[in-house]
C-alpha cells in the first residue's frame, strides 16, 4: 500500500542526550558512574494537534535513567518507550541507548541498542 502523500506527518527528535550514570551488570558498573548517550524520536498520530512539549520528553527520558543503578540497555529503552506512548498524540518511537565506554579488548566507538515501538 502507498502511503498517502496528503497525510502530513510531524517527528520530533532529541538527539545526543547525555548522562552520567550507573549503567552495566558487571560490578565496576554498578559503582561507578560512565557516559549514557540517547537520541529519542517521536511520531506523532495522523490528526493529532502535532504538538508534543519537548521539555516533557526530555523529563521522561532524564527520570529513567535517573533511576540508577540500571542494568541493560534494553531495559532503559523499553522503559522510556512505555511512557513516551502514553502521552496522548503519540504513535511511534524509537530509542537509541548508546554506551560509548565498552570494554571488549579491541577499538569500539559504542555499544547502541535501538527500541522502537508503535504504529
Amino acid at each position: 500500500m502507498v502511503p498517502d502523500a496528503s497525510v502530513q506527518r510531524t517527528a520530533i527528535t532529541l538527539a545526543g542526550m547525555r548522562f552520567h550514570v550507573r549503567v552495566g551488570v558487571l560490578p565496576h558498573e554498578r559503582e561507578l558512574a560512565q557516559p549514557l548517550e540517547l537520541d529519542l524520536t517521536v511520531r506523532l498520530a495522523p490528526g493529532t494537534a502535532g504538538v508534543l512539549d519537548y521539555r516533557d520528553l526530555y523529563a521522561i527520558v532524564r527520570d529513567v535513567v535517573g533511576a540508577e543503578p540500571l542494568d541493560y540497555l534494553e531495559a532503559v529503552g523499553s522503559a522510556i518507550l512505555t511512557r513516551v506512548l502514553a502521552l496522548p498524540g503519540a504513535a511511534h518511537a524509537r530509542v537509541a541507548v548508546r554506551k560509548p565506554h565498552v570494554a571488549l579488548g579491541g577499538p569500539l566507538a559504542y555499544a547502541e541498542v535501538v527500541v522502537e515501538q508503535g504504529a
